[in-house]
């Protein structure tokens, strides 16, 4: 089994983080690696198949793939059902997905990159990059006439804050109070807007809550984004291309697809109450970026892949921070990213509890113990993860020595049991076939 270490020069990079109440990580040692021939392994590809047809048989699904390796090799690739059933497009391995907030780990990865240059500190104060964060106040409530009541922030949101989802800004669509509104109104990340125009409309808006006292998801991988761009001087995809994608050989991955490549792209389902599916209506952001060079290349959301790009990703991670000899992190930093950063002052946690017994790390839910009934979905502690609006999901198992792709096109996010599924065929736990329930 592989573990990552903690060798001592990882302290260093800890030293920074300590009064943003990041926690240090603790040294693990390490085990012999999985067995290609392990009873996990041995019996994967069956299970697998059977979970991703069934469900497309069912209709449930209209295609899926996913990918699976396990000790350095690929154990699992299927493909079933259609990418786009209108077109009459199979689902295979060149299709290219929609993977909305899977995004948002890359963004992090690139981020980190500069971290790891001394650029800045886990722990400093945004303002300082964006002079826009200075001086914020925070959404109390309404008063007895129904007006909205702002205070000054207790503290500064820090950059940490926007990697772990508690710097305090609104969720936008999940944010139905005057706060939501406002940012609504503004619409800081439409997609004519840079993302320096982003962080200055961001910045003269009020904060949802107090830094540090809620995890609300939203814009913060965006300002990642801007925050690539601020300390490299590079625009942000430019900076993405050259230090992440470019090499490890993500070729397919990007926000524009060319013409000539349409043909390739999945559709997004919508799943009605009856459980049929047509094709998304939303025409979201997300729907409309590939279509287009659009100024905005948001961090959290937008970039479109194919299931083996977005693998190479998922090894480098497993491989910590390499990937075919290429280096793009140090093992400490996803060590780093890859640890629970949950502040103990947090007292509400939006719908992540959802996910099952997690933490957050650095733009990845981290498992902190097993499922507690087997209604969660399964996991093994250690394993970092995150998902996309149309429930794409990934995950790095070190313990299993284990990531996972599952590649799918639906909304809403859990119409169906997908993941549930997925995760319970590649371990071989409870029924991972079982239909809608």
């Amino acid at each position: 089994m592989k573990h990552f270490l903690m060798p001592a020069l990882a302290l260093a990079l800890f030293a920074g983080c300590q009064q943003a109440g990041v926690p240090q990580v603790p040294a693990v040692a390490d085990s012999p690696p999985v067995s290609a021939a392990s009873p996990l392994v041995a019996g994967m590809p069956a299970r697998v198949d059977t979970m991703l047809s069934g469900m497309v048989e069912r209709g449930e699904l209209a295609g899926g793939s996913a990918l699976v390796r396990v000790g350095g090799r690929e154990v699992y690739f299927g493909a079933f059902g259609m990418a786009d059933k209108e077109a009459g497009r199979k689902m295979d391995r060149e299709t290219l997905v929609r993977i909305y907030s899977m995004t948002k780990p890359i963004t992090g990865v690139a981020l980190m990159t500069l971290y790891e240059k001394g650029l800045f500190r886990l722990d400093d104060p945004l303002s300082k990059y964006f002079p826009e964060f200075r001086d914020m106040k925070a959404y109390v409530g309404l008063d007895a006439k129904g007006d909205p009541v702002f205070e000054p922030v207790k503290r500064e949101p820090m950059v940490i804050d926007i990697m772990r989802h508690t710097a305090g800004f609104s969720g936008i669509g999940d944010d139905q109070t005057v706060v939501g509104d406002m940012y609504r109104a503004a619409e800081p990340m439409a997609l004519d807007k840079s993302l320096g125009e982003m962080v200055k409309e961001m910045g003269g808006l009020p904060l949802l809550y107090q830094p540090g006292t809620r995890w609300q998801y939203g814009p913060s991988a965006d300002i990642q984004a801007a925050l690539v761009e601020r300390l490299s001087g590079e625009p942000y995809l430019q900076y993405l291309k050259e230090h992440v994608l470019d090499p490890l050989g993500m070729t397919e991955t990007g926000y524009f697809v060319p013409e000539a490549e349409r043909e390739r792209m999945a559709q997004v389902y919508l799943v009605k109450e009856d459980g049929s599916l047509v094709p998304d209506p939303s025409n979201d952001q997300g729907m409309q970026l590939p279509y287009a060079h659009r100024t905005m290349t948001p961090g959290g959301y937008g970039l479109v892949t194919t299931i083996d790009d977005y693998m190479k990703f998922a090894r480098m991670l497993l491989n910590e921070g390499e990937l075919d000899g290429v280096r793009i992190l140090k093992p400490e930093t996803v060590r780093l990213m890859a640890t629970d950063h949950m502040p103990d002052t947090v007292t509400d946690k939006l719908w992540l509890p959802s996910k099952g017994q997690v933490g957050f790390g650095i733009d990845f839910a981290v498992r902190t113990a097993p499922p507690v009934n087997d209604e969660e979905n399964y996991g093994v502690p250690g394993e970092f993860f995150w998902d996309g609006k149309a429930s794409t999901l990934f995950w790095i198992d070190p313990a299993d020595d284990l990531a996972a792709v599952l590649f799918v096109q639906f909304v809403p996010f859990g119409a169906v049991p997908a993941h549930y599924n997925f995760r319970n065929a590649v371990y071989g736990v409870r029924d991972s076939g079982r239909g809608v329930e």
